[in-house]
């Protein structure tokens, strides 16, 4: 891969490690085939490639290159569920469709394990493990959610704080849930993967070919670039967050959101002592913080997300400052690469999955949980189209909501400084009790047979008011020569005539006797 390849992807790690990319041409001609993709992500590869082994013919349409943004520069992470919580999924849909959609989750988590096995894509490195962190005391809520988890059918397991602190060594943390079959991997690698074995079934990929107008009346669609026009019955718009002027009604359903990534500079031996666990690891249910480990000894680091876009430069020292939080022992870290990626979020944070009208379709709404349930919408609109699989209408009840524009943008950064301030708050409080319970239990463990005052000394504690020493008497202090009337000696008063001092009399300075 050259430096003008690397340069197309953006300053990124991912850049700097990838895979040589596809060939992919522009558009400059008309072309007629049974589907048209537009967008050249995650979700549009899947569904080109999974088309074109079932036989039909499929373009493809990415405005700039394959996987340039949020498909490409992603945190890696392979998990089933969505960004929506269960509990409210299932508050929302009932109880077995919420475990239906589980379910298709965790088909999408399969499909790309599958697939990198499959293809032997180089590069892509999965890694086994996710690890979802508690910041607080909560016990019974990991619990619960490790329950649930159970009950939909997915392996889990609990873990109590002190295994949590054996692999990250930090008191940051308490209980965690851990997903042994959940993987991290190189998502620009991956998505360059699909992408020539979507063109080894034939797909026809093109690059800087965006759609600039879309005309959904008739059989067959048409969807126009600059130069060159696609004729289909089937267009399935794959762009999430790109969507913008194309169909500005339904790209008005999102909210867009600024995620900002980091990696470290090798960091020996000492990343290893801090962070012995090599899955991915979660600590928040929003922004803050996602991390893992890669090149072996590297810190790949995000959050601090934003609904407006901000320059990465900016935001990679506070992303080094909270690593500095949360793994003091690293010291000052320095930063290697620091980006962002778009992001498409849906006010109900579901993805957004159906037909649109006939033969019109969407496969968009991706944030937090990409890598699975792109996967998952790829093969669900592929089975719709292809075989009349009804699968999708599982997704009817998350409507297409408009997002507020502007003011849902304002409203949602409000929520997010809010949620993170006060989850920020709780987590300290968390520690404040943990460090007051485990000094009363040194303090318990220490009292037998040991002074009260060496106990509160060794353990750095304040001693209470009652318990200083009192004042000494009057008659016990020394005797002050002033007041018992002593002269004073010589050099004392040369030394106060030489400053212009008074000669002490009565009154001042003295007492009488």
């Amino acid at each position: 891969m050259n430096s003008a390849e690397r340069t197309s992807y953006g300053s990124t790690w991912y850049a700097e490690s990838m895979e040589p990319a596809p060939e992919c041409g522009r558009l400059a001609f008309d072309v007629d085939v049974d589907v048209c993709v537009v967008g050249g992500g995650l979700a549009g590869l899947t569904t080109a490639r999974e088309l074109a082994l079932r036989g039909w013919s499929v373009a493809l349409l990415e405005g700039r290159r394959i996987a340039w943004n949020a498909s490409g520069r992603n945190d890696g992470f392979v998990l089933p569920g969505f960004a929506e919580s269960m509990d409210r999924i299932i508050a929302r849909v009932g109880r077995a469709d919420a475990k239906a959609l589980w379910a298709l989750s965790e088909m999408g988590l399969r499909y790309v394990r599958a697939s990198i096995a499959e293809l032997r894509m180089p590069g892509v490195a999965p890694v086994a493990g996710w690890l979802k962190v508690s910041k607080t005391d909560d016990r019974e809520g990991v619990l619960a959610n490790v329950q649930l988890y159970a009950e939909l059918g997915t392996e889990v397991e609990g873990w109590p704080t002190e295994r949590v602190r054996e692999v990250l060594k930090t008191r940051h943390y308490f209980h965690a849930m851990h997903l042994p079959r959940a993987f991290h991997i190189h998502p620009l690698n991956y998505a360059l993967g699909l992408a020539q074995a979507a063109q080894a079934a034939e797909v026809r990929i093109f690059e800087d070919s965006q759609a600039l107008s879309i005309d959904p009346a008739g059989v067959r669609k048409r969807v126009t670039t600059a130069a060159g026009r696609v004729r289909a019955p089937h267009v399935v718009l794959a762009c999430n967050a790109h969507l913008g002027a194309l169909l500005p009604r339904i790209a008005g359903t999102l909210v867009p959101v600024w995620s900002y990534v980091v990696t470290t500079r090798p960091l020996g031996m000492q990343l290893a002592e801090a962070v012995a666990y090599r899955g991915a690891v979660t600590d928040t249910d929003l922004a803050n913080h996602h991390y893992r480990v890669v090149d072996g000894d590297r810190l790949l680091w995000s959050g601090r997300s934003t609904t407006w876009e901000g320059d990465p430069q900016r935001f990679a020292g506070k992303l080094r400052a909270d690593i500095a939080t949360v793994y003091p022992q690293l010291g000052e870290v320095e930063i290697e690469h620091a980006w962002s990626g778009l992001l498409g979020n849906p006010l109900h944070r579901m993805p957004q999955i159906g037909e649109l009208s006939p033969g019109l379709w969407l496969a968009s709404g991706f944030g937090g949980h990409g890598l699975n349930t792109t996967a998952m919408a790829g093969n669900i609109i592929a089975r719709a189209i292809a075989e009349n699989d009804d699968t999708w209408k599982l997704f009817a009840p998350f409507e297409l909501v408009w997002a507020g524009g502007r003011f849902g943008r304002a409203a949602m950064q409000a929520y997010y400084w809010w949620f993170n301030t006060r989850e920020r708050w709780a987590a300290r409080q968390a520690r404040e009790r943990e460090q007051e319970f485990r000094r009363a239990e040194e303090l318990a463990a220490m009292r037998s047979g040991t002074e009260q005052p060496q106990i509160e000394a060794e353990i750095g504690a304040v001693v209470p008011p009652e318990q200083l020493p009192q004042e000494p008497s009057l008659a016990q202090l020394p005797v002050d020569p002033v007041i018992a009337g002593e002269p004073e000696p010589d050099a004392d008063s040369a030394a106060g005539t030489q400053l212009g001092m008074r000669k002490p009399g009565p009154g001042i300075g003295r007492c009488k006797a």
